[in-house]
């Protein structure tokens, strides 16, 4: 459910893919570029187990790629390359206990957290080119429900979590030893599930998107944790937000959400949130699942539970260019995570 920013070398000097975790063929991976969807890369030798992947990420260097699934291990990684997947990493001595149902890198590269559907709810694991390490010890204090959504922020010393019950969403400090004291709930409570969680590049604001009106809520964040709830958009999502991003840039935020037009996105600044974009000429063909945008910030994609599974169009300070072509081979089944990489 997010995209990775690449590191050491600007993203458009890079070279870019994109990531789908479906159900069906559980994972789908491509080339990208300016032009849009490449030839798909050969599917990994050992796939994720289950028959779901919920979500996908690249670390920031683009050399793994990881997958959060509903069958055990529920957490699987993979060398990546310009030839697409290596060989799969060992499971983790001590794997997470349910549904794997959101996954990230920390920033520098050095954690992997998922979260999922049984009690601690997230699970986290130092992170280096041998694979897992040693697991973290949970947190003090859990989340309260079954984790959707995990986000680190950009300097890598929070985690953040989307999960089922109140307070929906649960915030640490991160270090090299792992999970801090819990944050203080935001002082304007969710009102429902959130399913997705995203902090702005520049670390100063976090995202979340749930299942009730507005169904995107916004706050200032600090070291301090969660501040005072930005105003909520004028023209609001019109469903279940299902997946949340900020552009590379920071100047844009979109949700991906259950209800015709699927994807809505709005300009980001300081103040909040903008007036919304003109949707895309072509909607994506069903709810939106997951949303990411391409490291090089001009391009957006959204997984969805409709053939062909995967929509994306060119990004601009305009907002939505003319849909790109839907690759020559779909993914098999609904689109429930999407993310790009760059190496």
């Amino acid at each position: 459910m997010l995209w990775q920013k690449a590191i050491g070398g600007t993203a458009a000097a890079k070279k870019q893919y994109i990531a789908v975790g479906n159900n069906g063929n559980i994972i789908t991976a491509y080339p990208w570029s300016s032009s849009g969807f490449g030839t798909k890369f050969s599917d990994p030798s050992t796939l994720p187990a289950g028959d779901t992947v919920y979500s996908a990420a690249f670390t920031p260097f683009g050399d793994a790629i990881s997958v959060a699934s509903n069958g055990s291990p529920y957490i699987t990684a993979y060398p990546w390359s310009s030839s697409g997947f290596g060989t799969k990493y060992a499971n983790p001595g001590t794997l997470p206990t349910g549904t794997g149902r959101g996954t990230a890198f920390s920033p520098s590269g050095s954690a992997i957290a998922v979260v999922h559907s049984t009690s601690p709810y997230i699970t986290a694991y130092p992170w280096s080119s041998s694979g897992f390490g040693t697991k973290y010890a949970n947190p003090g204090t859990l989340p309260t429900g079954t984790g959707n959504g995990v986000a680190f922020s950009p300097s890598g010393d929070a985690i953040a979590v989307a999960h089922t019950t109140s307070p929906y969403i649960t915030a640490y400090p991160w270090s090299s030893s792992g999970f801090g004291t819990k944050y203080s709930n935001p002082g304007v409570a969710l009102t429902g599930t959130s399913y997705s969680v995203a902090f702005s590049p520049s670390g100063n604001a976090i995202a979340v998107v749930n299942n009730a009106s507005p169904y995107i809520i916004a706050y200032p964040w600090s070291s301090s944790g969660f501040g005072t709830k930005y105003s909520n958009p004028a023209t609001l999502p019109t469903g279940t937000g299902f997946g949340v991003a900020f552009s590379p840039s920071g100047d844009a935020i979109a949700v991906a959400h259950a209800t015709s037009p699927y994807i809505t996105a709005y300009p980001w600044s300081s103040s909040g949130f903008g007036t919304k974009y003109s949707n895309p000429a072509t909607l994506p063909t069903g709810t939106g699942y997951s949303v990411a945008f391409s490291p090089s910030g001009d391009a957006i994609a959204v997984a969805h539970n409709l053939s062909p599974y995967i929509t994306a169009y060119p990004w601009s300070s305009s907002g939505f260019g003319a849909k790109y072509s839907n690759p020559a081979t779909l993914p098999t089944g609904t689109g429930f995570g999407v993310a790009f990489g760059a190496i």
